[in-house]
């Protein structure tokens, strides 16, 4: 094999992976938002997750990028576990449709094709017809380089060392590992398959060979999931941990199958001669019965998942992210990355949200007894609160300067707002717990009446707070209403409770020292009272930007 073979090879490659690149960017352009939509609207039902799975995967042509999704959606809480298992098996059946496609021979029309597909995008100034020129021509691409391919690598056929490399794939162990490596390289099943089928063409490649090498193929696919799901949390990882033992437990299952009986000549016998096609084939056979046979056992699949990535109720203090996860950022796919940001920031607003109500209640009760944990706790939480606030200030900008569709940024500002709030909410809860604080040091308390009064606000503030703890964005409805009402009785109350003072400071009840401690307390839950308010006000604009979006595409 010489030198412009091997520049012949690498140019096919070349254009066979750009050609499949620009057809899978182009079919996300022209599907994404409608696919992340169906995916959206996903219920238990196994079959419906599965086809909606297959049906995604084969129009983006990529189960990575339907995967990394699915790990997307399962860390921002857009979709359970439970859920994802039948996606991802859908995913594995959608994925096979493109070495379907290069089973076809159309190689003689590939620059037809790819001269169609360039025209639509040179000479027509539309968006729509753009995506679809760039899946036209990346299909005539993708032929034209598997066509440069398979002839530059027609020579190693007559090469016995070569040959000798090849018969060894035929070893299960060594098939498996060569194709799981390869495939984590160029991170597409698709792609590592088309190439495969393209050494066959050849003739350098017996389907005996290949075939090990094709399961390996749908293990390295994983990494990219397994890439994806750094950095989230553990039941994105599990999600990972789902797309990895599918296809482990389909590999031992067909290993034993082609070691037991003549699998590949069964393949071989469908479409004799045609060596792209069973290839094909056994990738399309491989997913689907692995898709019958593990369909009972989802659910016993997920239990693997925690049996192999237990909870760990150790990191429930750690100073981490919850839901936040800014690999969305570096991942090549961003389809749905528009509801998995804002589901995202909804959850871990929601997150802050509970840090700060905590913080609130045991700011009350130091008031009633201080003790020296309880106090120290509030400390340790508001450095969380203000760890959380600095990460949603981080994630927004990125997600404001990122280049990748979001149709739901005019939510992300007012993420940013409510993230503020909190973070003045639990600054208020600081000032509460060091002027108990400050009582207590000084052996000072207040009367009965002041201490019922100081309870009420209170009471009145963590009403609020708890109306504004919701699941989800439909709970939303009439919150502003509700917290409204509380908020005007804060006012009122606080008024009241400021000229209740006044009267016992006349009147000696109290000394100067603790009047003013007395009124700044109230004027800090007062001010708590306010953020929720204007919190309430920011989730009320979200829910009706959402509900426009759900509108707009319906």
């Amino acid at each position: 094999m010489d030198m412009t073979n091997i520049f012949s090879m690498l140019g096919g490659l070349a254009l066979f992976l750009y050609g499949m690149t620009m057809m899978s960017n182009g079919l996300e352009t022209a599907a994404g938002n409608k696919m992340k939509s169906i995916l959206e609207k996903l219920t238990s039902n196994r079959f419906l997750g599965v086809l909606m799975g297959a049906l995604i995967t084969a129009l983006i042509q990529s189960s990575s990028a339907t995967t990394v999704m699915c790990v997307g959606f399962v860390n921002s809480g857009l979709m359970k576990l439970e859920n994802a298992v039948w996606v991802i098996m859908g995913a594995n059946i959608g994925t096979t449709i493109t070495g379907q496609l290069i089973a076809i021979d159309i190689t003689a029309w590939a620059p037809v094709i790819a001269f169609i597909g360039v025209a639509l995008i040179t000479f027509f100034k539309s968006q729509k017809l753009d995506a679809y020129g760039g899946i036209i021509a990346g299909l005539g691409i993708l032929f034209m380089g598997m066509e440069l391919m398979s002839g530059a690598m027609t020579p190693l056929r007559d090469m016995p060392e070569f040959v000798n490399i090849i018969t060894k794939f035929q070893n299960p162990i060594i098939g498996i590992l060569v194709g799981a490596l390869f495939t984590a390289i160029i991170q597409s099943s698709s792609a590592s398959v088309g190439i495969l089928q393209a050494l066959a063409m050849s003739g350098v490649m017996p389907l005996s060979s290949a075939i090990y090498v094709l399961f390996g193929q749908n293990i390295g696919t994983c990494i990219t999931s397994v890439l994806a799901s750094i950095g989230t949390g553990r039941n994105a990882k599990r999600t990972t941990i789902l797309h990895l033992s599918f296809n482990i437990i389909g590999t031992v299952i067909f290993v034993v199958v082609s070691m037991l009986f003549p699998f590949a000549e069964f393949v071989q016998n469908l479409t004799p001669g045609n060596i792209p096609a069973q290839i094909a084939n056994v990738h399309t056979v491989f997913n689907v019965v692995t898709t019958i046979l593990l369909l009972p056992f989802g659910k016993a699949l997920v239990q693997l998942t925690y049996k192999v990535l237990p909870e760990r109720p150790d990191l429930e203090d750690a100073m981490t992210l919850k839901y936040l996860d800014f690999s969305i950022f570096t991942n090549d796919y961003h389809i749905g990355t528009s509801a998995i940001a804002n589901m995202q920031l909804f959850n871990e607003t929601q997150n802050m949200l509970n840090v700060a109500t905590d913080n609130v209640r045991k700011a009350f009760e130091l008031m009633i007894e201080f003790k020296v944990d309880k106090y120290e706790k509030i400390l340790k939480n508001e450095e969380y609160i203000n760890y959380l606030n600095k990460q949603i200030v981080d994630f927004t900008t990125n997600v404001i300067s990122n280049e990748f569709p979001l149709e739901g940024s005019q939510t992300i500002g007012l993420f940013l707002k409510i993230s503020s709030d909190l973070e003045r909410i639990g600054d208020h809860a600081i000032n509460i717990s060091n002027r108990a604080k400050e009582l207590n040091k000084d052996k000072r308390h207040f009367s009965k009446v002041a201490m019922d009064e100081i309870g009420i606000m209170s009471s009145l503030c963590n009403n609020i707070l708890e109306e504004l703890k919701v699941l989800q964005y439909n709970d939303l409805r009439g919150i502003i209403d509700k917290v409204d009402v509380i908020e005007a009785s804060i006012d009122k109350t606080n008024h009241q409770f400021s000229v209740n003072q006044l009267v016992r400071l006349k009147e000696k009840q109290c000394t100067t020292e603790n009047s003013v401690v007395y009124t700044k307390v109230l004027t800090d839950f007062e001010r708590i009272g306010d953020h929720g308010l204007n919190i309430a006000k920011s989730f009320y604009k979200i829910r009706e930007v959402v509900k426009a979006m759900k509108m707009k595409r319906e």
